[in-house]
């Protein structure tokens, strides 16, 4: 066989081990997951309609466990449920019109920061020693709160609320402790889920 063909072949069977059936049930119980955290009742804070939910655990908590093209597509799938009529955005809202109001900017995070943090959890099971894991995993993943999360939460709300960036940076402070919190879960979670199943994300990385 040709180099070209081995590594075709090589492709061909990396593309099946990461959409087999494991992962595409996988995708669906982590959107079903997301789509519940998201309808636990929220804290209401502000005045902006922002309030704090479960999503950016189960979002995080979905990137850390999948990696990153599983998570986007497990995020996908929530969103475009949620966007076609299904009340599972937080507080049982629904449709299109959720990306006019003040968390558009969360919700489209959401996506970004699901396929980010998931590369990063693939990068911490391929190069990190297992006992460090899960401090790696809490940085990776409060990296990816402050530089997509909260930024595009930020431009959501100058967009949509028409406020200044000091306004909407100050309106979105009030998340970071709740947020930190919940990488804290996230990583651990996410560290005995690796240990227990390892078929779900730390051997397929090393077989990539």
């Amino acid at each position: 066989m040709s180099q070209k063909t081995e590594r075709a072949a090589a492709g061909t069977s990396g593309h099946r081990r990461t959409w087999d059936a494991q992962s595409l049930a996988l995708v669906a119980v982590f959107a079903a997951l997301i789509a519940a955290s998201a309808l636990a009742p929220g804290i209401p804070v502000g005045s902006f309609g922002v309030p704090i939910t479960l999503q950016t655990l189960a979002v995080a908590l979905t990137a850390l466990v999948l990696g990153a093209s599983r998570a986007a597509a497990a995020v996908g799938l929530y969103l475009v449920l949620g966007f076609a009529g299904l009340p599972i955005f937080s507080g049982g809202r629904a449709g299109l019109q959720i990306l006019a109001g003040g968390s558009a900017g969360y919700i489209i995070a959401f996506f970004v920061g699901a396929f980010v943090l998931g590369a990063l959890a693939q990068l911490v099971v391929r190069r990190a020693a297992p006992r460090r894991r899960t401090l790696w995993f809490f940085l990776a993943a409060t990296a990816v709160s402050i530089v997509i999360i909260h930024a595009l939460g930020v431009l959501g709300m100058m967009v949509n609320l028409k406020l200044s960036w000091q306004a909407a940076f100050v309106a979105d402070l009030v998340y970071y402790p709740g947020d930190i919190l919940k990488n804290v879960v996230a990583a651990l979670a996410a560290t005995a889920v690796h240990r227990a199943f390892p078929d779900v994300l730390v051997r397929r990385v090393r077989r990539a």
